[in-house]
């Protein structure tokens, strides 16, 4: 029940200057940082992350988005955290994703808006999909070492 889950913030939500407030909302919930790191992905590390994407219609605005500037990575840790992340996230078009959730608290684009202009959605955030993506996204993201155990007094309550 414990899992691992990787969210980025992308460059929309880095230059919002947003950070924050998304990280406060996840440990919030109990959800523990255990790895952190800011990074300004190139296009040979955007091919790697996005591997199932390359050959779609939409990429290269996807790779045109998460180049733009830098990316807050990061890997939280709690109980079914790969779920809980995702459902506080919302759904990936900003249009559709309900007040509470992160993406409709911050955005309000549309697919149909990005295709029109030719662009990438502004969507804020990435968080990993299932528990196959968040392990293969987690090690291509931070090396063993990089990720931490400690406790926090939401274990407590939670582990005890």
């Amino acid at each position: 029940m414990i899992e691992r889950t990787l969210v980025l913030l992308k460059p929309d939500a880095v230059q919002r200057s947003l950070m924050g407030e998304v990280l406060t909302r996840f440990e919030r919930v109990g959800l523990k940082m255990v790895a952190c790191r800011m990074v300004w992905v190139d296009k040979a590390f955007s091919k790697q992350h996005y591997a199932e994407h390359v050959s779609k219609p939409f990429y290269p605005g996807l790779e045109s988005l998460i180049t733009q500037g830098p990316v807050l990575a990061f890997v939280l840790e709690g109980v079914d955290a790969i779920e809980v992340v995702r459902k506080m996230v919302g759904p990936t078009e900003p249009k559709g994703a309900a007040p509470g959730t992160i993406r409709g608290d911050f955005a309000h684009v549309s697919y149909a808006h990005a295709d029109e202009r030719k662009i990438g959605i502004k969507n804020l955030i990435h968080a990993s999909a299932n528990k196959d993506d968040a392990k293969k996204e987690i090690a291509l993201w931070f090396k063993a070492d990089e990720l931490h155990s400690y406790k926090t007094v939401h274990d407590m309550h939670v582990l005890e």
